[in-house]
């Protein structure tokens, strides 16, 4: 089944020698910007719509003219030129203009992780307990939430500590984490038609592109685990660990691949190498929130995100877990039973058939994470980057440095 995918979307990426796909995913983006700048109610998005427009518009100009003199050169350049103009270059705009005094240039979770960084800071926390959000004013209290794991202050620490300046913001050093990862992981796995694509869907989307520049939290993190990916892919097993483990520092969203890696590991007899940086960097995070104030922990990291906070999460996309919550008696119950299912199948799955290869933890990542976003009481259509890409990155994970890799590490 997973080789079936995999050769899909081969066979997808491969049409017109990928120029035609290129074509119609950078004159999509154009379309994407260009409505978003014009309808959007968050002022932070219609700011980036107004500058990536043109980026993804130059870009299709290129490929159409790719198309008539028949030249397939230059396709990854322009992939992370796009990348840059659409998604870096509104990122440093929109901070530059909220450190100018514009408070309409970054969506609240940069605010939020912000807040985390000043808290461990000050407190040796980035969470405030339940009685602490509670007594805050009605408005201010979902602010006061931090729904993240501790990991996550890091990105907070530069504004707490030096000021209110454009390269303190949030989604700079998101940005840094992201690039840097990337960049690692597409060195190597080398190149090829497949890690093109792989690069487009992180660089170029509009649905990662837009969360990068005007949020962003989310991009490190899906940088991490696919950096993770690549690791494991060439054979270097303990730095996988150290990258899906800080990837699971900052952010519940990567402990599924953290397991379905595990598995890997464990399958390739790797676990002494993968485990220690993979469980030790989540845990030792968690350390001192936890000595601090364990309530505070579990209040905000499990019990806001289930629902069970002093406010509702905003993170209600209607997919079909929200829809059942929302609509059926005792519908939160029958969204979290059905998504206990998955997990049950996936474990079984995991531990009857485990992953041998790269491509095939990232094709089980990516189907499980889709239908646990689908799954889930409370979501964001912005989640699904994450099964997107790790989708999107499977035939590039079976490239020939990472084939040669394994037969290398696993001989």
């Amino acid at each position: 089944m997973t080789n079936r995918a995999v050769h899909l979307l081969q066979r997808i990426d491969r049409a017109g020698d990928g120029v035609k796909t290129d074509l119609f995913l950078y004159g999509i983006s154009a379309a994407f910007a260009l409505l978003t700048a014009l309808t959007s109610t968050l002022l932070p998005h219609r700011g980036w719509g107004a500058i990536a427009v043109w980026a993804y518009a130059a870009a299709t100009v290129v490929v159409v003219v790719r198309l008539v003199t028949r030249s397939t050169a230059g396709r990854a350049a322009l992939a992370w030129a796009t990348g840059v103009f659409a998604t870096l270059l509104p990122l440093v705009v929109e901070a530059v203009q909220r450190a100018g005094g514009r408070t309409d240039r970054a969506q609240e979770e940069v605010l939020v992780v912000e807040r985390m960084g000043d808290r461990l800071l000050h407190h040796g926390t980035p969470y405030l307990a339940r009685d602490a959000i509670a007594a805050l004013p009605a408005d201010e209290r979902l602010m006061g939430y931090s729904p993240y794991q501790p990991g996550m202050a890091v990105f907070g620490l530069p504004r707490a500590v030096f000021g209110d300046y454009w390269w303190t913001d949030a989604r700079v050093w998101f940005a840094v984490v992201t690039v840097a990862a990337l960049v690692l992981a597409v060195r190597l796995l080398g190149s090829g038609p497949s890690l093109i694509r792989a690069i487009q869907s992180v660089a170029v989307f509009p649905i990662c592109a837009l969360t990068l520049a005007t949020g962003g939290d989310d991009l490190p993190v899906l940088a991490l685990c696919l950096l993770a990916l690549a690791l494991t892919a060439a054979g270097r097993w303990a730095w996988a660990g150290v990258a899906i483990g800080a990837g699971a520092a900052c952010k519940l969203f990567a402990f599924p691949v953290l397991v379905v890696l595990a598995a890997l590991a464990v399958a390739n007899g790797r676990r002494r190498s993968f485990l220690p940086g993979a469980l030790g960097l989540p845990i030792l995070v968690l350390i001192p929130p936890l000595l601090v104030d364990a309530d505070a922990v579990i209040e905000n990291v499990l019990r806001f995100p289930l629902g069970h906070g002093v406010v509702a999460s905003p993170a209600q996309s209607p997919f079909p877990g929200y829809l059942i919550a929302r609509h059926l008696p005792a519908g939160r119950f029958i969204a979290i039973g059905l998504l206990a299912a998955v997990a049950v199948v996936i474990g079984v799955r995991l531990l009857r058939r485990p992953p041998r290869t790269a491509t095939t933890a990232a094709l089980i990542s990516g189907w499980g994470m889709l239908a646990a976003i689908l799954l889930l009481p409370t979501t964001r259509f912005g989640y699904l980057l994450y099964p997107i890409a790790f989708l999107v990155w499977a035939p590039a994970l079976t490239s020939d440095v990472s084939q040669r890799a394994f037969s290398k590490h696993t001989a």
